[in-house]
């Protein structure tokens, strides 16, 4: 099944002049944005912060962010261009596999999983938004359908993201950094 990537998601940042008058002072598409090769699959990094509070007036260092997880005490913005599954169970798991190692070698990936090949976990809380399309929310015990508009609190669970219909589905997602029984993941 071939599917036509979606448009670029646009990234519209604001800032402050020195007369203290607010402005746009980017529009366009995010600078950091990953393809994965043969496949519609996009992620844009969007923006992050680093501990909070964070100051406001804060340097855009979204290129210089990589893996899945959030900056110390931090977070990130991404939205993620998820195609429908094709193929079978192994080449999806080889696929998952593939951008695991591409993309978010800092992800606690459960590449044997038997839910899902894109079982993961991470400390962290996620906002997920889809925007556009259905995804199905994997749990180790259950899943459900998400649809446009619906909104999952990811905190710090193993789950995975599956497109099983035939159109792309667009999500956003918040990560903020976390702990698990009170111990940060990294200092």
């Amino acid at each position: 099944m071939d599917v036509d990537p979606l448009p670029q998601p646009r990234r519209i940042v604001t800032a402050i002049d020195d007369e203290g008058r607010s402005y746009i002072a980017g529009d366009g598409p995010s600078p950091a944005e990953f393809t994965f090769p043969g496949t519609p699959f996009r992620q844009a990094d969007m923006w992050r912060t680093g501990p909070t509070p964070s100051p406001v007036e804060a340097a855009d260092d979204i290129v210089n962010h990589s893996g899945v997880l959030p900056p110390p005490h931090g977070s990130v913005l991404r939205v993620i261009d998820i195609p429908p599954q094709q193929g079978g169970a192994e080449e999806r798991a080889e696929a998952t596999r593939a951008i695991f190692a591409a993309l978010y070698p800092d992800a606690d990936h459960h590449a044997g999983s038997d839910r899902s090949p894109g079982m993961h976990t991470t400390n962290t809380i996620d906002y997920a938004i889809l925007l556009s399309g259905e995804l199905w929310a994997v749990m180790d015990k259950d899943e459900t359908l998400m649809k446009a508009g619906d909104i999952l609190i990811q905190r710090g669970t193993a789950h995975a993201w599956e497109n099983r219909s035939g159109a792309m589905a667009r999500i956003a997602f918040v990560l903020i950094d976390g702990t698990r029984n009170g111990v940060a993941r990294r200092a």
